[in-house]
């Protein structure tokens, strides 16, 4: 009985316990969720700040302004295209490395540039510039390499694996249409292919001596046949039959003078 009731205990103390560790869970992922939610909302007020402060404040404000807007949008989509890229290519990882030490510079550039807003001495600002305008430059060109640099290898794997499948759809296709020929050889309800005849000549056909003509045996079993197996083949003579050889009457030959006229037998005698 006892060893019952501590079965039960520890497994009430299990369910509390997986209980607790899936509350956290979810608490941090909800917590998470806000605040991907809330520094979305931030990102999206300050550019719209900075869009309207560009077009409503002319001059060195504005120029701020836009350098500002310049450096984020760069930052933010070589960003979204390393860490998009990224689960598929390991390879990104080392340009995943160098843009967050590169993103280093940037919000080190960007936070110059946001206290400059609040500078009241336009003057230094205007001698700043020139510098900071440089600076920055630089930092979106690097980042601008990184994310055109992954872009064409998507694009060079996203090809290399189209030519990969096209090539083993096309011999699938092959495959499939191969049915076709094989039925036509094999299936017995098809027209057969009428005999060739024996005396039609095939080219780059060699005929054995004797092949085609006549043996000694056949040659008896056609003359046994005699007039009634030619009768069974036509009613009249052919071309081919010789002239009967007959013998000439002397009545009708011609007679001529040098020739001696024919002796008769005396029937008398």
């Amino acid at each position: 009985m006892e060893a019952a009731v501590a079965i039960i205990g520890l497994l009430f103390v299990l369910f509390v316990l997986a209980g607790v560790f899936v509350t956290v869970k979810a608490v941090k992922a909800a917590k998470r969720g806000v605040d991907r939610t809330v520094a979305q909302a931030r990102r999206t007020v300050e550019d719209t700040t900075l869009r309207a402060r560009q077009i409503a404040q002319p001059g060195v404000v504005g120029e701020l302004a836009q350098l500002r807007l310049s450096l984020r949008t760069s930052m933010r989509a070589t960003q979204e295209v390393l860490r998009g890229g990224s689960p598929d290519d390991a390879s990104l990882s080392e340009a995943i490395g160098l843009f967050e030490r590169l993103s280093a510079h940037g919000h080190e550039l960007d936070d110059e540039l946001k206290r400059l807003e609040r500078e009241p001495d336009r003057a230094t600002i205007g001698a700043r510039l020139p510098d900071l305008r440089e600076r920055l430059e630089r930092i979106t060109h690097s980042a601008e390499s990184l994310r055109w640099a992954a872009r064409d290898r998507a694009r060079r794997f996203a090809e290399d694996d189209l030519a990969s499948l096209s090539d083993q759809i096309d011999v699938e296709a092959g495959a499939l249409r191969h049915w076709t020929r094989v039925e036509d050889a094999t299936d017995p309800l098809r027209d057969p292919v009428p005999d060739r005849p024996q005396s039609a000549s095939v080219p780059g056909e060699t005929k054995s001596p004797g092949q085609g003509q006549p043996t000694e045996g056949h040659a008896r079993s056609g003359a046994a046949a005699g007039p009634s197996g030619a009768a069974a083949r036509s009613w009249g003579p052919t071309p081919e039959d010789p002239p009967a050889i007959t013998a000439r009457d002397p009545r009708t030959q011609p007679s001529y003078p040098w020739q001696k006229a024919p002796r008769t037998e005396d029937t008398t005698r």
